[in-house]
């Protein structure tokens, strides 16, 4: 009874084994190729339970979702013998799990594809364009036709890049430097241009400035004369006429103003008694 009761637990856990070594699932995100002793059997692109020959048949599981594909910077030669650092990125996935095992095995060795195929169609895209093509607007339109050429080239591995982009696209170092040199030289001699130009206004100017001055001022000057020999003259009338009207007394006026302008406290005159300074003083006998 024992015995028996034994063998049927060893055949239940032997059942166990093989049903749990025969059931699988596949997920949201993953394929699956189905070998059997190295040769495809079949492949699961779609989630579910599935069952297969345990012991025998094996599961090669690949991601479906999208990879990222980074590379390190490498060196570019432009068609105008430029060389440029360029660092890029790429999306990609598996389309045929078949052709990509049967290829490149694993996600390493498509990377290692990749990065040859990429790497040689960027080289060569970018070998067809001037350096100022390539850091300016048409770099999209570049990169595209890289995607395109990648694309068409991965397709035998079982591999669809999706987009190619560059992160990154520099001067070795010893060319920065002499390209910010010469962007700086070219600054300082259109600063000195500027200044040059600026100078030369700022004479013309204060040459206009300082001729309109010596024009106004001479104009003023013109003007003050004109006034100050209208005003003499208008003195000289106005004297002449108060001293044609009572002669006597502008002459004593006269007289007054000038004791007043000559004679103070601290005045000594030295003149003849009957001088005609001294008329209006007193009265000689």
């Amino acid at each position: 009874m024992k015995r028996s009761l034994i063998a049927v637990l060893v055949v239940l856990v032997v059942l166990l084994i093989l049903l749990l070594n025969s059931a699988y699932r596949v997920f949201e995100t993953e394929q699956v190729q189905i070998t059997k002793f190295g040769a495809p059997v079949r492949t699961v692109m779609e989630p579910g339970l599935y069952f297969k020959i345990p012991f025998i048949h094996k599961l090669n599981v690949f991601e479906k979702r999208l990879l990222d594909y980074d590379s390190a910077p490498t060196e570019v030669l432009t068609q105008d013998k430029k060389t440029l650092i360029v660092d890029n990125y790429a999306k990609w996935r598996i389309i045929d799990p078949l052709k990509f095992m049967m290829t490149v095995r694993n996600s390493p060795g498509a990377r290692t594809r990749l990065d040859d195929i990429i790497y040689s169609e960027i080289r060569v895209d970018l070998g067809k364009h001037l350096f100022h093509e390539i850091i300016s607007g048409q770099r999209s339109e570049i990169m595209k036709t890289v995607t395109e050429n990648s694309n068409a080239k991965a397709q035998e591995y079982g591999i669809e890049v999706l987009d190619v982009r560059v992160k990154r696209a520099d001067l070795p170092p010893e060319n920065e430097r002499a390209i910010y040199q010469r962007m700086e030289a070219e600054r300082k001699r259109i600063a000195n241009r500027y200044r040059s130009e600026g100078e030369e206004k700022a004479l013309e100017i204060r040459a206009e400035t300082d001729k309109e001055a010596v024009i106004i001022l001479a104009q003023a000057e013109k003007t003050a004369q004109e006034l100050r020999g209208e005003g003499d003259a208008e003195a000289t009338r106005i004297y002449a006429n108060a001293f044609n009207r009572n002669t006597r007394f502008y002459a004593f006026w006269r007289t007054l103003q000038a004791y007043e302008i000559a004679i103070d406290s601290t005045t000594t005159l030295i003149l003849s008694p009957d001088a005609e300074f001294f008329n209006y003083l007193w009265k000689t006998p």
